[in-house]
């Protein structure tokens, strides 16, 4: 495959999505084998941009394994930074699926709004009584408002 070449633009909007992502594949002491290309593939595919952590390597190794790596998956080269490598390609668009029907669901009756402020104060009796229908005392703030009115 073809390596791909992005416009500036798009390369340094890819770079900002890029800083948040952490490497999906390391290579290791056997630099770029199949099975590393398959995973960058796989992962490429999954996400579009993806990040490679590459070995301890010199400098002109590093680039020719950068543009190894796009070349063979028909990536782009988006950026390098130490030994990380950025890698970006368009997702496939995936098949359309025929939609489902999707049932409404089901209400269990209208919410009951939630007690006024009057309510909360200790005025009335219903809105302080608790699951077994007993009235709780009304707190400290109640009884000290009620004994200003």
């Amino acid at each position: 495959m073809a390596e791909l070449t992005l416009s500036q633009e798009h390369c340094l909007l890819l770079r900002a999505q890029a800083h948040r992502l952490d490497p999906v594949v390391l290579l290791g002491a056997g630099g770029l084998s199949e099975a590393a290309l398959r995973e960058i593939d796989r992962a490429l595919t999954a996400h579009g941009l993806v990040k490679v952590r590459g070995g301890k390597i010199e400098r002109a190794e590093r680039d020719a394994l950068f543009a190894t790596m796009a070349g063979r998956l028909g990536a782009a080269r988006v950026q390098v930074i130490g030994h990380t490598f950025v890698l970006f390609r368009p997702q496939p668009l995936a098949p359309a699926k025929a939609v489902k029907s999707v049932k409404p669901a089901r209400t269990g009756g209208a919410k009951q709004a939630p007690p006024r402020a009057a309510e909360r104060s200790g005025r009335a009796a219903t809105a302080r009584a608790g699951a077994t229908g007993k009235a709780r005392p009304p707190s400290a703030r109640a009884r000290a408002a009620a004994r200003q009115r």
